[in-house]
């Protein structure tokens, strides 16, 4: 079970310690239910994943898979669209929660950011108290799901 918070942002925050950093392409297979593959870039080693997520906004079912690099780029090649780009930097939140910062599209004209938090249960996501930085909460405005993205800027 995923359980997160989503946020716009206007920038990677300052002020706070980061954990780690990585690129990501993702393509979407379906947005109904949402099927998606994406490849991460860290530190010289790339891991490729198949996930569906199941109906949902503040929390909702996902199964994840590991995939070769063989079968991601060939399921970039069946969805026949270019991947979506991602730079996303994770930080350490003084409360301990981990907070996930991502670049969209960087450079293009759907360019923009968000961050998100994960939670170990729904009372904990509730009672999160959002640094000021994280100004505009998108948790339920589904327009900000990725697989949304997806279709208004790929298809």
């Amino acid at each position: 079970m995923e359980i997160e918070r989503k946020f716009l942002i206007d920038g990677f925050p300052e002020g706070l310690s980061l954990k780690s950093e990585c690129d990501m392409l993702q393509i979407y297979l379906s947005v109904t239910p949402t099927v998606r593959a994406r490849s991460k870039a860290a530190g010289g080693k790339e891991t490729y994943k198949l996930t569906v997520k199941g109906p949902g906004e503040l929390c909702r079912e996902e199964i994840e898979t590991a995939i070769t690099k063989k079968q991601f780029y060939g399921l970039v090649k069946i969805a026949g669209k270019t991947p979506i780009t991602k730079h996303k930097r994770c930080y350490f939140l003084p409360d301990g929660h981990i907070l996930e910062c991502s670049l969209v599209d960087g450079g293009t004209e759907n360019e923009f950011m968000y961050a998100e938090v994960e939670f170990r249960s729904v009372k904990e996501a509730e009672e999160f108290v959002p640094p000021e930085f994280l100004k505009k909460e998108v948790t339920y405005d589904n327009s900000y799901k990725m697989n949304n993205y997806w279709q208004r800027t790929r298809l």
